[in-house]
């Protein structure tokens, strides 16, 4: 069994809605879902004249393989009304592989660990907080070391009782 962290992101229509229904979709397609961060919701990171992100981190246990489950989650981003219009631009639904198992990936398709999570405070505070001593296999730093030493000035703001 393969475990795998998925962050989940949106900025347009209901982020909210847009994320349960990633996930219910992910539950169906790619296996269980083991943990799930709260909801945090950031400014647009590198085009900043769009509407607020709205971010979770999950973690799934899949028979799939890496490239699978990257399919997989591209046909959901399709499916949910995702287009790849610009980089960085608005988009209903967002789904990155962040880590797959410690597996290190550098393919023209496909690179894991997810090559910006240490600069990136919306990823690294959902994933601290439910795998908080998680270590990135390439620089062998935990979760929480990471958002300890993340530059990103963004604030992330966690939402409760959603």
């Amino acid at each position: 069994m393969n475990r795998t962290y998925l962050l989940l992101g949106g900025n347009l229509e209901d982020r909210m809605q847009s994320l349960k229904s990633a996930s219910a979709y992910i539950s169906e397609r790619l296996g269980k879902i083991i943990l799930v961060s709260s909801f945090y919701e950031t400014a647009a990171w590198g085009k900043t004249d769009q509407p607020a992100f709205l971010n979770q981190v999950i973690l799934v246990e899949t028979t799939q393989n890496a490239a699978s489950t990257l399919e997989i989650i591209l046909n959901i981003e399709q499916e949910m009304g995702r287009f790849r219009k610009e980089k960085y631009g608005p988009r209903i639904i967002d789904i990155d592989i962040l880590f797959f198992n410690d597996e290190i990936i550098l393919s023209p398709k496909l690179v894991i660990p997810h090559p910006e999570i240490q600069n990136r405070r919306f990823a690294l505070e959902p994933i601290a907080e439910i795998a908080g001593n998680f270590i990135h296999p390439l620089l062998k730093k935990s979760m929480e070391q990471l958002l300890e030493e993340c530059k990103d000035p963004l604030p992330v703001k966690k939402l409760e009782n959603l």
